[in-house]
């Protein structure tokens, strides 16, 4: 959970002809598959997607993470550059201490992943849907375990399999102090 402050601001009130203050606004954001799938509702484009987003969509992801209840909507028309700074570096911050070999990696799929491609994986897995309140990339990682977990271990060609078996003769050769 990223919690952010939006600092109070002054503004004119050309109506009233005066100055008005708002209050600081704090909120709780949560990086979830559950804002991407609102967000997605809404634009009908997939979050995940290769393209950029305009201001407008990602202010109003960003109201899509709020989990903070009753927050004034007009709030969200201050949200500054640095307030979409630390949102971007949440949003991008792996949540897990797990990683992945450059091996396993194949070619980029070329699959448009949606709020809906992703409940399907969940489904798939059997994860129970609680954990559409986690983290997207913590949830997303999770889905890549399984799918690696559930994967057959790929089998070695003839040449992989004869360097392999020669660095394997070649280290019992060593630690036994014999010659073949």
């Amino acid at each position: 959970m990223l919690k952010i402050t939006i600092p109070e601001q002054e503004l004119w009130d050309e109506a009233k002809e005066e100055f008005v203050k708002t209050k600081s606004v704090n909120l709780q954001l949560e990086h979830s598959l559950v804002s991407l799938s609102k967000w997605e509702a809404k634009w009908h484009k997939p979050f995940l997607g290769k393209g950029d987003k305009t201001v407008e969509e990602t202010i109003d992801y960003i109201r899509c993470m709020t989990i903070t209840q009753n927050v004034d909507p007009s709030a969200y028309r201050f949200i500054d550059n640095d307030i979409v700074q630390q949102v971007s570096d949440y949003i991008a911050d792996p949540m897990t201490a797990t990683w992945f070999s450059k091996e396993e990696k194949g070619p980029p799929s070329r699959e448009v992943v949606t709020a809906e491609i992703v409940y399907y994986w969940m489904v798939t897995f059997h994860i129970p849907f609680e954990c559409q309140k986690w983290h997207l990339n913590r949830l997303l990682t999770l889905i890549r375990v399984c799918n690696a977990k559930n994967t057959p271990p790929k089998k070695l060609n003839r040449k992989q399999l004869a360097k392999r078996n020669t660095a394997l003769n070649a280290a019992r050769r060593k630690a036994l102090n014999s010659k073949g």
